[in-house]
């Protein structure tokens, strides 16, 4: 359950402040929504499963918080700026957006059907921007009205986003990596209103990792520190206003340690006199066969 208090009592770093969570129905969605909560934060919980939805946000108000469940797919824009309004709405305002909602469709490049590419692009790009788009929209209104409200967002990202992707997971790998660079590009857009950005790249027991439970990456002896609660406390500090000025960052989180990440960055410089031929191309090729050789990308 999560820790019972009042809803005003002081010393939460989240207090007085409104979130929303996307894919909030179960894993890690859930935990984020119940920590936001457990921080002193009013809670919109997201999520396609409208009852699961519902059943988060009833957790949190059982426990002393507040919270309302939204039944919507994050990617329909319509129903982005709709939970955004009700946010707004029903608790004031709006001050922490957490993207969370996402699908997994594996499937080899050369085995890839459209809907496996159409609906894992769509849900983690589009059902990342929309609820942003419109929740930038309402924090940068605010500014101009002299209102800036020290904003955060917690984009979602990925392992297979940072390191080059796993076979198998081409349509994921591709849409985590977009979320990288659409926090950094809104991080810089947002700034001017207060707004920070950021992107978490967890691993944690969820049911979308189920097949790699008990592996190397998730060991069962570590269970305990790669529960979703885990990530969940560090989006709870990033979605903070403690955490500021940190933004247009990722960090992965994997248990006990968090990684800071950092985006693409040159390797290795070939010149030539004038202007490029396919010759003097192939000259200056085996420095760049080296360096690539010696640091491959994944």
């Amino acid at each position: 359950m999560v820790a019972s208090r009042s809803p005003a009592a002081g010393g939460h770093p989240l207090a007085g402040r409104v979130a929303l969570v996307t894919g909030a129905g179960a894993g890690l969605g859930r935990a984020h929504a119940r920590e936001l909560a457990r921080l002193g934060a009013a809670v919109v919980a997201e999520d396609l499963d409208g009852a699961a939805a519902a059943a988060v946000a009833a957790e949190i108000t059982e426990a002393g918080g507040r919270a309302i469940g939204f039944a919507g797919d994050a990617a329909d824009w319509a129903t982005a700026r709709s939970m955004v309004e009700a946010a707004i709405e029903t608790f004031g305002g709006l001050h922490v957006l957490v993207n969370n909602a996402g699908i997994s469709r594996p499937a080899m490049s050369f085995s890839m059907t459209e809907e496996a590419w159409d609906s894992v692009l769509r849900t983690h790009l589009t059902g990342t921007f929309a609820p942003s788009r419109f929740a930038a929209a309402y924090w940068r209104a605010e500014a101009k009205a002299g209102r800036p409200g020290q904003a955060a967002v917690v984009n979602t990202s990925s392992g297979n986003g940072l390191d080059g992707g796993d076979p198998g997971h081409v349509n994921y790998s591709v849409a985590k990596t977009g979320i990288n660079t659409m926090t950094t590009a809104m991080a810089k857009e947002l700034a001017p209103y207060g707004v920070r950005v950021n992107a978490i790249a967890p691993l944690a027991y969820t049911a979308m990792t189920a097949p790699l439970w008990g592996t190397e990456l998730l060991p069962a002896e570590r269970r305990a520190e790669l529960e979703p609660e885990s990530v969940a406390a560090v989006v709870g500090w990033l979605a903070a206003p403690a955490s500021a000025p940190m933004t247009g960052r990722i960090l992965a989180v994997t248990g006990s340690r968090v990684v800071l990440w950092r985006g693409w960055a040159p390797d290795t410089v070939v010149t030539t006199d004038g202007a490029w031929t396919h010759e003097k191309m192939a000259a200056a090729a085996a420095a760049l066969g080296t360096a690539a050789q010696q640091r491959p990308l994944g």
